[in-house]
Parts: C-alpha cells; sequence; structure tokens
C-alpha cells in the first residue's frame, strides 16, 4: 500500500463515515497504528478518527478517542459530536449526563447540541429535566432557531404535555413543515385521529412523515379503508414515494395492530419501487424494511411467509436474525430456532437479544437442557447475562415443572428480580398446584405494584381450581374493596379489511343476534364432540348455577370474535384473532375443538405467544 498523506487518509475516513463503513475504517485505523504513521499529528489524526467512530455508532471507540484529546483541544464541535451520537444511537441516559458535563465545564452550547438534549427528553420522557432545558433555551436565545422549537415541542409531546405544545406552536410566526410535523403527531396521539385529521387537512403543506402519521394511526386504530385511501391519495395524488423510514413505519403499525391487509400493499409497494435500490447503494436500507417485514408477518401470524422473506433477503444483520427468531419462538418452532442459532453464529454476532428469543423459544418448546446450554454460553459470546435471560429460564423451568429451581436461579440473581421474572414463577406455581410458594411470590408481586391485577387473579383462580373457594372469594374482596378492577379480554378479528373487536358477553356489535346463534351452534356441536366447559377457575361471592357459570365461558371475547369469523368467511380460510390477555384454559381446549369440527385453522396471537390451532392440535401442544 503506497504511502498516503494525512489529507488522503482523513477524506477516506470521512467517506467511510458518509457510507457507515465501520470495517473499512476500522482497518484504515490498524494502518495507522501499525505504520507508525498516526505518531506525526496524533491528536489531529485522534479527532478525525473520533468523528469516523461516533458517525458509525461505534460509541465505545469514539468516546475513548474523545477522552485521549487533550482538553484545550476539545472545541464544542467535539462534544456535540458525541452527544448527537449518543442521541441518535439510542444512548440517552449517556447524553444526558454528557450535557450535564458541558454545561459544568462551560462548553458552549448551541443549536445542535440544544435539539440533542431535547431529543433525549423526549426519548426518555423525561418532563423536569426537558422543562430545565427550556427555560435554558429561553434565557440563551436559543429559541429564535425553529429547529430547537421544534425539538422543544417534541419533548412535550412526548411527554403528554399537549397544552405546552400547542402554548409554542402559537408563538411562532413563521412554521415549517416540520413544526406542523411535531403538532400532528402530538394531537393524533393524545386527542385521537379524528383531531388529528383536522390539523392534517389544515396543512399548508405536508412531508411523508405527515402523511405516514396519519396512515400509522389509521392503521393502529383498525381503519383499513382510510389508511389505504390516505396511502393511495399519498403516492398517486401528490406524487410522494413512500421512503425506507415511512415504509418501516407504516410495517411497524401493521405488526402492532395485527393488520395483514395493509403489510401487503406495503409489501408489494416495496417490491415493485424499492427493492431496485439495493443496487444503487441503498443496502441498509433495504434490510432496514426486509427486517420490518419479517417482524410484520410474524405478528400478524404468518409466520411462514415471513421466513419466505428472510430467506429471500440478500443482506441481513443481527436485528433481521433476532427477529425472524423471535417470530418462531412467538409461534412454538423452538427446534427450528435451535437448528437456526449456528447458521446465524456464523453470519453475525449475536447480541443479548439473540440469547433472549433463542431461551424464550426454549420456554416456549419446553426443551430444558438446550435452554440450560445456551443460557450457560452467553458470556462465550461476549454477552452479559440479563434480567431478561432469567426471566426466560424462570419460565422455562418452571413450565417445566422445576419451581424450586427456578426459585433458587431468582435469588441467586446478581440483580434483585423484577415483575416479569416474579411473575412467570408465580405462573408456573399456579399451574403446578404449588400454593405455599405461590403465596410467598405474589407477596413480594404486591409490595412490588399493589395495583397489578393480574396476579391477584391467577392466584384466585388457582385457589377456586383447588377448591379453596372461600380463599378465592377472600382474595376478590379485597380487590374489590382496594378499587382494583381486572383488565378486560379484548379480542380482534380482521375481516375482509376491518377490525372487530368483542368483549367478554358483548352485545354492541350490529350482527350480535346472528353471532350469539352461531356461538349456539358451536357450543352444541362441541358438546357433541365431548367438550366439557373447564368452570373450575370461576370464583362468584355467592353460589351461582353451573349453567350460569358455564354461560360464562361461552361468551369469552375469543369465541365471540371465532363466531363472527365463522359467520363472515368462507370454509376452510384461516381466521386471525388477536387477544390482549392471555387465552385462558376453556378457550384453549374449545378452539382446537372448533379447528377440527369447522375444518379451520385458527391463529390467535395472545398477550404472549401465539397459538396454531388446526385439525384438533395446537401449535403450543397445551404448553403455554
Amino acid at each position: 500500500m503506497k504511502c498516503l498523506s494525512h489529507r488522503e487518509f482523513r477524506l477516506l475516513l470521512r467517506e467511510c463515515a458518509r457510507r457507515s463503513s465501520l470495517s473499512t475504517g476500522k482497518e484504515l485505523h490498524a494502518v495507522l497504528t501499525t505504520t507508525g504513521f498516526s505518531r506525526a499529528p496524533k491528536s489531529y489524526l485522534s479527532n478525525v478518527l473520533f468523528q469516523f467512530y461516533a458517525a458509525c455508532g461505534d460509541l465505545a471507540s469514539a468516546h475513548k478517542l474523545f477522552d485521549e484529546i487533550p482538553l484545550p483541544e476539545k472545541d464544542a464541535v467535539d462534544w456535540t459530536t458525541l452527544l448527537s451520537s449518543f442521541a441518535r444511537h439510542r444512548f440517552p441516559v449517556k447524553a444526558m449526563k454528557l450535557f450535564v458535563e458541558m454545561r459544568r465545564k462551560g462548553v458552549g452550547i448551541d443549536e445542535v447540541a440544544a435539539v440533542c438534549l431535547f431529543g433525549t427528553c423526549a426519548k426518555l420522557e423525561d418532563l423536569g429535566f426537558g422543562v430545565q432545558g427550556h427555560g435554558f433555551a429561553v434565557k440563551t436565545g436559543l429559541l429564535c432557531h425553529l429547529k430547537v422549537c421544534n425539538a422543544v415541542m417534541d419533548m412535550y409531546g412526548k411527554c403528554g404535555s399537549v397544552g405546552d405544545v400547542k402554548r409554542i406552536f402559537d408563538g411562532i410566526e413563521e412554521k415549517g413543515v416540520v413544526t406542523w410535523t411535531v403538532a400532528l403527531e402530538t394531537v393524533v396521539k393524545w386527542e385521537g385521529l379524528d383531531r388529528g385529521r383536522e390539523l392534517f387537512d389544515e396543512m399548508p403543506e405536508r412531508n411523508e412523515v405527515a402523511w405516514t402519521i396519519m396512515v400509522a394511526g389509521y392503521v393502529g386504530a383498525g381503519f383499513t379503508g382510510k389508511a389505504l385511501e390516505l396511502l393511495t391519495e399519498m403516492v398517486l395524488n401528490h406524487g410522494h414515494d413512500l421512503n425506507f423510514v415511512t415504509l418501516c413505519s407504516i410495517l411497524s403499525a401493521c405488526a402492532q395492530s395485527g393488520n395483514q391487509v395493509i403489510g401487503r400493499w406495503v409489501h408489494v409497494y416495496m417490491l415493485k419501487n424499492v427493492m431496485a435500490m439495493e443496487e444503487e447503494d441503498e443496502t441498509a436500507g433495504a434490510v432496514m424494511v426486509g427486517t420490518a417485514l419479517v417482524d410484520m408477518y410474524a405478528k400478524c401470524g404468518s409466520i411462514d411467509t415471513a421466513m419466505k422473506v428472510f430467506k429471500g433477503m440478500r443482506q441481513k444483520n443481527v436485528v433481521t436474525w433476532n427477529a425472524m427468531l423471535t417470530g418462531l419462538a412467538m409461534h412454538g418452532r423452538g427446534k427450528m430456532v435451535i437448528k437456526m442459532f449456528p447458521e446465524m453464529v456464523r453470519e453475525v454476532k449475536p447480541d443479548d437479544l439473540s440469547f433472549t428469543a433463542v431461551l424464550s423459544a426454549c420456554s416456549h418448546s419446553g426443551i430444558v437442557e438446550e435452554g440450560w446450554r445456551y443460557f450457560n454460553s452467553l458470556r462465550l459470546y461476549g454477552v452479559e447475562p440479563k434480567v431478561d435471560h432469567y426471566a426466560c429460564m424462570v419460565d422455562l423451568l418452571g413450565r417445566a415443572g422445576h419451581v424450586e429451581e427456578a426459585e433458587i436461579l431468582i435469588r441467586k440473581m446478581p440483580v434483585p428480580p423484577n415483575e416479569v421474572v416474579l411473575g412467570s414463577l408465580l405462573g408456573s406455581c399456579c399451574f403446578h398446584g404449588n400454593l405455599e410458594l405461590a403465596e410467598r411470590i405474589n407477596r413480594e408481586l404486591v409490595q412490588m405494584n399493589p395495583g397489578n391485577t393480574e396476579y391477584h387473579i391467577l392466584l384466585s383462580n388457582t385457589y377456586a381450581a383447588e377448591g379453596r373457594r372461600e380463599a378465592a372469594n377472600a382474595l376478590r374482596r379485597n380487590m374489590r374493596n382496594r378499587g382494583i378492577r381486572k383488565v378486560p379480554g379484548i379480542s380482534s378479528i380482521h375481516v375482509r379489511g376491518s377490525v372487530h373487536r368483542f368483549s367478554s358477553g358483548d352485545k354492541s356489535h350490529p350482527r350480535t343476534k346472528e353471532i350469539y346463534l352461531k356461538l349456539d351452534e358451536v357450543i352444541e356441536r362441541l358438546r357433541s364432540a365431548g367438550y366439557v366447559p373447564d368452570a373450575s377457575a370461576l370464583v362468584f361471592l355467592s353460589e351461582g348455577e353451573v349453567e350460569e357459570k358455564e354461560q360464562a365461558l361461552f361468551c369469552h371475547s375469543e369465541k365471540l370474535a371465532v363466531c363472527f369469523g365463522l359467520l363472515e368467511t368462507k370454509s376452510g380460510t384461516p381466521l386471525h384473532v388477536f387477544k390482549n390477555l392471555r387465552i385462558c384454559r376453556d378457550c384453549h381446549s374449545a378452539m382446537k375443538l372448533v379447528s377440527k369440527i369447522y375444518n379451520r385453522e385458527i391463529i390467535m396471537r395472545d398477550r404472549n405467544r401465539f397459538h396454531h390451532f388446526k385439525g384438533g392440535w395446537c401449535s403450543c401442544s397445551d404448553y403455554w
């Protein structure tokens, strides 16, 4: 390699930074180190290397080089570069601490640093620090910059302070499209889609972000038709191309709401318009959208389609692999996760989320030995065990009936257990009838979060199932006296582009009469097939008839959603149901029989995972 000048090295590193080519930049750094070339103007080259690592997101290297720059030679640009890198790469706490250090050392704060500060406060939803920052911006005159005003508005909006957003918005004389967009996002989030649409229609100019906010809002609320209308208007009438960020935002909304109609629309659009950009140095964007597609299909219940997209991707990063492994774990395909993990290791370095996905897969599939093996090998991959990894292991051991072993693991944790860890153990204790340990764990959970109804309900149901009716009723009375109410179960089903939501015993749907007639038919056919309602967990403060208990079970939200799906879709069509809580044992048993009797695949996403009911069998093997 010919000897390069300082200027050539600087230009090469800057090009690496522009392209986010971390590996190439590291090779250049190695050349600098091994040739001794860096000894000449050390502070100068250290500064260039610092800028490169900060731009590429290697914050450990950037911070190290920043510390090596002598204090007298550090200028405001260096401080702001590190601050913006922390903020951009999602290290808000570090960004906050660095800002405090900048103020303490008298570093000049410009509009770039101020925008980083308010962005950090927005991520942390730290209203107190944000208000202080707002006061500082007023005193120093930084609010004369529109970008700073927009950042302050965004901070207040993320923190839910709608009045402050409106006050600042009204005080800006020359509002830019970003100003309007920040206001729109706040209004949609806190005041609803109707008010958001009014503001959207008032906007003198709309950018892609504004359109995306409205589309994603309609998708999340289940208004598929309106979302499609806006997408069509955005692309065809207003000539906006959907960029990678927009596509990912819409796909994220689809994944959360289970709206596969819009998700497929985005997929088709991407195939027609975006994949060609892969050859134009947009690989990172294509990977980002491909990963969002994998995540969307997995969370919408189409895990096989997610796998097809995954296999068809030319480039994959660790986030892509994590999305695929997590999706497989949610769908109960633990063995496939175990099979794929070595392939992942050959392509990319797994991170802590990778192991969370693997351990979760082992838990959902009851693979205890493999779970222990991966848990014990975390440090071999440079991953320090985190609370999430312990939570997966506790869940795995508890589901397999090793509740005492799970408790021992909890007591050995290097950090105090959180609600997820203890809640998992409580669920296992209740499932396996270990009431003594369940009561002890429940007391710890009540101290952590007295208002959480889930643990009380779980223990109460277990008392009832074990025949301890008085204990169950006493627990329910205590909840009622303290004003604690159970979160209602809501089930949603997507039919012909519309979302239909049901609660237990719901009679608000326009076709309620037909739905309940169908329910009667379904229950009758279930009984003929040997179905016996599992009313053991139902608790009543006064004696009730068995029929009354059974009727309450028949009207659970997921049964009503499935009955509506049977009415509204053609024979043989799969039914996709989404529930906000864990599916109960009775509904789980009923769904297996419905899938067999009506020859329907029922794909149900509850709070924890997917259940694929087909031919009288569930993908979870009754292990959930």
